[in-house]
């Protein structure tokens, strides 16, 4: 078989794993492990592998940038405290724990490359911790923190992982030096990404080819990578950075028609990258394994347990002083954040599946480098044990502690969203009738649904449980276009104020943008 046949081969693999993953109700994470695993058995299937050079540069940048556009800022910053506690504190607690169990219980790990090993299993991956969460309607803050957590420890594993391996490369190893490079390499990351957003904020307004813009957006990310890495300083967070500060101006600077078809394409991109990854670890265990080939099998297991337990029972060590004692010790945090449910706690001890992040940094390794086959099939047992043991087992334990929530209070945001972007509309309708810039009975039939919904919204309001310069507006079309316009302008002032999240934004935006896009349909026809 061909390359570029075993390669679409492969990707036809992971839509139907992922297609099965959904039929069962099992995230598709997991699927796509074990479907590696079966995959690498088929007789004459060739081994496709990718250089370690380039593991971070294809798959991290998109993968990353696009968690950072999705990501709330708002609920960011309203739980920076408790993301901040796990992304930075229990990362490096991971690190330190996992690479003090591998230097005494495994042989042929000295403290350098446990090390190494330690900052390849530190970062969790929420994709299927997500899913599991959203789905059973968890708490909307427990999910929150499990992304920002996702998001961030990513840049702080690897920040530590870079300088872990270089230790093992070159043999010197300085502490204090070392501290002082991850703190300018994190800065400066985050200075670079913040510079590229800006680019990108003032370059894509200006750009009128949707073809053009959509390649912009594809390549924002390594915009924003490249730079950093070559500068030597974190390449993860200004990626980040540029995702999280052009996800508030997506909706200043891009139109309705590029927002509806960069959203599916991102989507469909993040999910094949997931994929890719996951099958290739895969592809690699026979060849991973023939260099192991002096230890027994069970020898492998034991250790392959002995590192996944330590990963796991880290996170719940940490977790819960982190919750009870910082409030035991801080009465003003107490006060300011009360105590959270068991369950809560529980359920974001619970989520430590490891994933994509943990498979690129194994497999990114140099070929060359000491105990690599070790540190590439201990990195894929802890990602298949994690996901096999705690995704499996987090929906009964969400059920069993009954951390779920009605969602009354996201839907009130909705609400209030989708009421006041009608009022918006309707204010500016009576506008153009006002300044003589539209005919009354244009206007008339525009406003009527608008009336409509804000008197259904005004019933939902009360019982949650149940201008500028434009051209003379003398169509149908050109009406409808300013009350989107106000809609838009009032939905994007309601995130900026605090009233509503990210999420609702895009979720009430991409029912602007598809009404929007059908008039550019009619227009055409």
């Amino acid at each position: 078989m061909h390359e570029v046949e075993t390669i679409l081969f492969l990707l036809m693999c992971v839509a139907g794993l992922a297609y099965l993953a959904r039929r069962v109700n099992v995230p598709y994470p997991l699927f796509l492990v074990v479907g590696g695993l079966v995959i690498s058995l088929i007789p004459g299937l060739p081994r496709v592998t990718l250089a370690p050079q380039y593991v971070f540069l294809v798959f991290l940048p998109p993968l990353l940038y696009y968690a950072a556009i999705l990501t709330s800022w708002r609920d960011f910053v309203a739980n920076i405290r408790p993301i901040s506690t796990l992304a930075v504190g229990l990362t490096l607690f991971t690190m330190l724990a996992v690479a003090i169990v591998a230097h005494y219980f495994l042989p042929g790990f000295p403290w350098p490359v446990a090390f190494v090993l330690g900052a390849i299993v530190s970062p969790p991956d929420a994709i299927a911790a997500t899913a599991i969460a959203k789905r059973l309607r968890v708490p909307k803050r427990v999910v929150s923190i499990l992304e920002g957590e996702s998001l961030v420890n990513d840049a702080i594993a690897l920040v530590a992982y870079r300088f872990a391996t270089v230790a093992v490369l070159t043999g010197i190893f300085s502490l204090p030096v070392a501290a002082g490079q991850i703190v300018l390499a994190s800065v400066g990351g985050i200075v670079i990404g913040y510079l590229a957003g800006l680019i990108v904020a003032w370059i894509r307004p200006r750009v009128e080819d949707p073809g053009v813009e959509g390649v912009i957006s594809l390549l924002t990310p390594y915009f924003a990578y490249i730079p950093a890495e070559r500068l030597h300083v974190s390449g993860v967070l200004a990626t980040v950075t540029c995702g999280l500060y052009l996800s508030r101006r997506i909706p200043y600077i891009v139109t309705p028609s590029v927002r509806i078809r960069l959203y599916s394409v991102w989507e469909s991109l993040a999910f094949l990258l997931n994929g890719i990854v996951f099958v290739l670890i895969g592809l690699e265990l026979p060849d991973i394994l023939s260099h192991l080939a002096g230890l027994s099998m069970s020898s492998l297991a034991r250790y392959a347990a002995i590192i996944t337990f330590a990963a796991i029972a880290v996170r719940m060590l940490w977790v819960f002083p982190a919750v009870y004692l910082s409030r035991l010790l801080i009465p003003k945090l107490r006060e300011r954040d009360p105590i959270p449910p068991l369950g809560w706690t529980i359920v974001v001890g619970w989520t430590g599946m490891r994933g994509i992040v943990s498979l690129a940094a194994a497999l990114a390794l140099p070929l060359d480098f000491p105990s690599r086959p070790a540190i590439v099939f201990l990195t894929f047992c802890v990602i298949l044990g994690t996901l096999l043991l705690q995704g499996l087992t987090l929906p009964a334990i969400i059920r069993f502690f009954n951390v779920t929530d009605s969602g009354a209070d996201e839907r009130g945001e909705e609400v209030t969203a989708r009421y006041l972007t009608a009022v918006a509309a309707v204010e500016r309708l009576d506008m153009l009738v006002t300044e003589n810039r539209a005919p009354q009975d244009l206007v008339a039939r525009v406003r009527q649904p608008y009336d409509q919904r804000i008197g259904y919204f005004i019933g939902r309001l009360a019982d949650p449980n149940a201008a500028e310069t434009t051209p003379f507006c003398d169509t149908d079309e050109r009406i409808r276009r300013e009350a989107f316009d106000a809609e838009r302008r009032m939905l994007i002032k309601l995130r900026d104020d605090g009233v509503i999240g990210d999420d609702i934004l895009r979720r009430v935006q991409k029912e602007l943008d598809l009404e929007e896009s059908s008039l550019d349909g009619s227009e055409e026809d």
